[in-house]
């Protein structure tokens, strides 16, 4: 099923027709998406780069924290590399049991993402377990605390693109391109992780203070100096366990209340072409390959985020258009956001819920 909205391929392919010059304020923003440098003053290096002082980066960093825009600044691991299993879960429920089984859903510590669509699968989540757990024996565990219907796992069986970078400045065409960040070529399945990576994996994920010294307590807590740390984060980087330190946008409180996943059925010898071309969208946020089922026949995923509904939809007729002319596709998207937070490792309260719901008995793979 093709659900795209009218829209022009003129539109499709250029996006805003006009747009104001962009601010010193919404080249920050799209900046700090991309990186924060691990150095005793990275403001004072971001504002250099962008002709501002340090007090005037400070400035309008606390101004879009106090006004809900930037939810925090912190590093961004990769699950796999760590350890951790993760899947994107779609579910099925009655529509008077939805609400309910969203919230016992939302009450497992892994949980990080939970969304009703405006699909029959109308629960989708993101759920992660460190490398002990047994990550199908928790979804199997949800699937029957939350009476769903029906519960398929959507792994990903390759990562073509995750970064989510958001057009502040209202510029760029719908069909831009760029390099995606971080892809499955980037991770290192098999990682030994040290002491050293899981403290500083708990330091990191916390929202680090805008202050002129972000990594003072960080540095503090690890006993390292900020030379010592940056060393560190280089070689979790070279092992594909670290992809970033960034900023992190509120995407409703950014402007971004729309989001749109566009998922296609592009036959399996095309897939790796075809998932590269679409990753290379700078409008797509993700891109993954993910398994098939008898009443899902979709096998790539990508996910693009618009000012309105029009912008995301254009998005992704801009992708069909270029890409894949012809191949069936739908565009799922959020009807109601449950859940939504930064996943953190290694949290004691995920245990006890394992051991609360599961005492360390595995149940069979989820096939209800």
């Amino acid at each position: 099923m093709n659900t795209a909205s009218p829209t022009s391929p003129e539109q499709a392919a250029t996006g805003p027709a006009a747009a104001p010059q962009p601010t010193a304020r919404d080249l920050l923003l799209n900046r700090i998406q991309k990186d924060i440098p691990i150095v005793q003053r990275p403001y004072q290096v971001l504002g250099a780069e962008l002709g501002l002082s340090e007090a005037e980066v400070l400035g309008m960093l606390e101004e879009v924290k106090a006004g809900g825009v930037l939810r925090q600044v912190s590093a961004i691991f990769d699950t796999r590399t760590l350890g951790y299993q993760s899947s994107l879960v779609a579910a099925v429920y009655d529509e008077d049991q939805l609400d309910a089984g969203a919230e016992i859903v939302n009450g497992h510590p892994g949980v990080s993402h939970n969304y009703r669509r405006n699909h029959s699968f109308n629960l989708w989540y993101t759920i992660a377990v460190p490398p002990e757990s047994d990550l199908e024996a928790h979804v199997q565990r949800l699937h029957e605390l939350s009476g769903a219907k029906l519960t398929r796992l959507m792994p990903t069986l390759h990562l073509y693109k995750i970064g989510v970078e958001f057009d502040m400045t209202g510029n760029e065409a719908w069909n831009a391109k760029s390099r995606p960040q971080y892809t499955s070529e980037q991770r290192n399945i098999g990682y030994a992780v040290t002491d050293l990576d899981r403290r500083f994996v708990v330091e990191f994920q916390k929202d680090l203070p805008i202050t002129a010294e972000p990594y003072a307590d960080a540095c503090a807590a690890l006993g390292l100096s900020i030379a010592e740390v940056a060393a560190h984060a280089e070689q979790m980087k070279a092992a594909g366990a670290l992809r970033r330190v960034s900023a992190v946008f509120r995407h409703q409180s950014a402007g971004f209340r729309f989001n749109a996943m566009g998922v296609w059925a592009v036959p399996q010898d095309q897939v790796k072409e075809i998932g590269a071309q679409m990753a290379g969208f700078k409008a797509v946020s993700h891109c993954y390959l993910r398994p098939t089922y008898p009443e899902w026949p979709y096998t790539i995923f990508t996910m693009v985020h618009g000012r309105s509904k029009e912008e995301a939809f254009g998005k992704i007729q801009a992708i069909e258009e270029e890409v894949a002319p012809g191949t069936q596709y739908d565009i799922l998207y959020s009807t109601k956001e449950y859940k939504k937070v930064r996943l953190e490792f290694y949290r004691p309260e995920f245990y006890e819920w394992e051991q609360q719901e599961l005492g360390g008995v595995r149940t069979e793979a989820v096939t209800a």
